[in-house]
């Protein structure tokens, strides 16, 4: 199983950033997915899921400005992100199941 994140880089505050997730060796349909987000020194936090029946959730400091979704036909997961935040500024991570991808570097900043 294999993930790759993608999209990530220098926004100022206010943009919009996508990121992607790519998986190879793994049916996406029929796991939780999610993106959780790492600033250094910190704990790995969780931003949004969505899940087998398609319903979708988010943590209060992100909720009507990211947005979560999935594409089956490309074995593949994103993150619409709004109106980014300084505090947005983070490592953004995919996770299905068990397996996280290896990150993608989202900085905001003026």
């Amino acid at each position: 199983v294999h993930l790759a994140e993608s999209g990530g880089g220098l926004v100022q505050p206010g943009g919009s950033l996508t990121l992607s997730c790519a998986a190879s060796g793994f049916t996406f349909t029929r796991s939780a997915l999610s993106w959780a987000r790492q600033v250094p020194g910190k704990e790995r936090e969780w931003v949004s899921g969505i899940y087998v029946d398609g319903t979708t959730r988010y943590a209060d400091s992100v909720k009507g400005r990211f947005t979560i979704s999935r594409e089956a036909a490309k074995n593949a997961i994103y993150l619409q992100m709004d109106n980014l935040k300084p505090e947005d500024t983070a490592v953004y991570y995919c996770k299905a199941a068990i397996y996280w991808g290896q990150g993608t570097q989202v900085t905001v900043s003026s």
